[in-house]
């Protein structure tokens, strides 16, 4: 199972995919499309047209994991826009998942100072 933390690169494809890719297939689109090398250990989401469909990839140096979240009914409300990817936290990315948008969601930040 890929655990998500605070640290973790996040990459969101902002155009949508044909998700008869597999593995090999957007691991190209990592490498074409989004100039990233999907063997970093970031983790890659990509969605389909419809948005009913949402697909996470991610190595972690023995191999990929290969993620699929496909709604029964209604689609994902929210997606980013502009060009080839944006970067999410761990925290937005769960929001994503269940639905939400992660643009409006106030978190504590990552690091505070310690008085």
């Amino acid at each position: 199972m890929i655990q998500l933390t605070a640290q973790m690169r996040i990459f969101v494809a902002v155009d949508a995919v044909d998700m008869r890719n597999g593995i090999d297939g957007l691991a190209a689109i990592c490498r074409s499309k989004l100039a990233e090398d999907p063997m970093t250990g970031a983790v890659f989401v990509f969605t389909n047209r419809c948005r009913t469909q949402i697909r996470l990839i991610s190595y972690d140096g023995q191999g990929y994991w290969l993620c699929t979240k496909r709604l029964s009914r209604g689609r994902f409300p929210f997606w980013p826009r502009g060009f080839g990817a944006t970067f999410l936290t761990s925290e937005q990315l769960y929001v994503l998942l269940r639905g939400g948008n992660p643009n409006v969601v106030e978190t504590l930040s990552d690091w505070r100072k310690i008085s």
